[in-house]
């Protein structure tokens, strides 16, 4: 009978209760499948390059676009997902434009170890209980963990790729349990974003071709945190003082109005991340960055990318008193901070003020990058103080 706790049903529903008592927020199963439809999107995805950096998303394609190649006894996925949701919105920070915006899951400790902690003690809990074999995943794996979230009946993926919730908005961090049980799927959740396409008319990159599909190149979060070289002329201005990642697409959805703030203590926000100063960032040595973004998924894109992204972010402050700062860094050691720091600096001051600095340092430039931003001049703008 459906109603006996040995029964697959039975089983199914006492394993949702234990994740639902080690703090995970939503639960559901799927066959290990993701489907056709995302099979090819990630074809496409990959055939077309929009993966940019990634290369990890190519080099492990066939796991990710088939969970039994990843693990043949694999019969059931477990889908689970923690609510983030912020307590305010994540775009009122870009009107302040000596602060820094970082992403709202990246103000807390990082996700990945609190998410991986509860996984692995659900898991464990299987295995003592039901004999079975388990393995657990967190988004760092070859794993396409929205599609099988949204076939386990949490969420669809919307038009900005990512998974919306009716309960959670677009505010959920995604796990997964592989095991050899099998166990009864839930009933996929079905596409509810209709007409809207506030996400896809947000963002300030136009990084989505057409909805449901996402050139990586062109979105801020990939070159805020996974790009590791300079980011494109192009990108720049459209970055505003986003210095890790990007919450637009997610904050604009209408599913958000069901959400609710997060009250995990483990995610519990850092006030330090939430609006820091640019001038105090642009400072950071690697030392202090390493201190400051411990435990953090900030820390994981070392302290020269994190500095140019700031440097970006000084560039559009349109505030002249930041121009020292970004002056200071035109002597850095890594090549990625010099050249931001000399392109915040067409942007803040007058072209005279930049000849004469060219003048006396373009000379002593080594790295030819960095010569290319020297000699370039401002463009998109001009500096603000003419």
């Amino acid at each position: 009978m459906d109603g006996d706790s040995g029964s697959p049903t039975g089983v199914r529903d006492a394993i949702r209760d234990q994740a639902l008592a080690a703090g995970f927020d939503a639960v559901g199963f799927a066959t290990p499948d993701v489907g056709p439809e995302a099979q090819n999107r990630l074809i496409q995805f990959l055939s077309d390059g929009w993966h940019g950096d990634m290369g990890w998303l190519e080099a492990k394609a066939d796991r990710r676009a088939d969970p039994l190649v990843l693990w043949p006894e694999a019969r059931s996925v477990v889908a689970l997902a923690m609510n983030y949701g912020p307590d305010r919105s994540p775009l009122d920070i870009l009107d302040r434009k000596d602060r820094g915006a970082v992403s709202v899951y990246a103000q807390s400790r990082d996700y990945h170890g609190v998410v991986k902690k509860r996984l692995k003690r659900v898991a464990r809990w299987m295995h003592q209980t039901y004999a079975c074999e388990v393995k657990v995943f967190v988004d760092t794996a070859p794993v396409m963990e929205k599609p099988l979230a949204a076939r386990a009946g949490l969420g669809w993926q919307g038009k900005h790729t990512n998974l919306v919730s009716r309960a959670h908005g677009s505010w959920l961090f995604l796990g997964e349990i592989y095991t050899t049980l099998e166990l009864p799927a839930d009933t996929g959740e079905t596409d509810h974003c209709g007409s809207c396409s506030r996400c896809l008319d947000v963002c300030p990159t136009k990084a989505f071709p057409e909805p449901y599909r996402l050139d990586a190149r062109r979105c801020i979060s990939y070159l805020t945190i996974e790009h590791k070289g300079h980011i494109p002329r192009e990108f720049r201005v459209a970055m505003g003082n986003r210095i890790y990642g990007c919450d637009d697409c997610l904050s604009v959805c209408p599913w958000n109005k069901y959400a609710r703030v997060v009250t995990e203590p483990a995610l519990e926000k850092r006030e330090a991340l939430a609006a820091p100063r640019l001038a105090e960032l642009a400072a950071l040595d690697d030392p202090a960055f390493r201190e400051l973004f411990k435990g953090t998924a900030v820390k994981r894109t070392g302290r020269d990318r994190f500095v140019r992204n700031v440097l970006i972010a000084i560039g559009n402050s349109a505030d002249p008193d930041l121009a020292s700062v970004a002056e200071r860094l035109l002597d850095d050691p890594a090549p990625l901070v010099r050249a931001m720091a000399v392109w915040a600096m067409y942007q803040l001051v007058s072209p005279q003020r930049f000849s004469d600095l060219r003048e006396t340092r373009l000379v002593k430039e080594t790295d030819p990058e960095v010569c290319t931003e020297w000699t370039n001049g401002p463009r998109e703008g001009g500096p603000a103080s003419l």
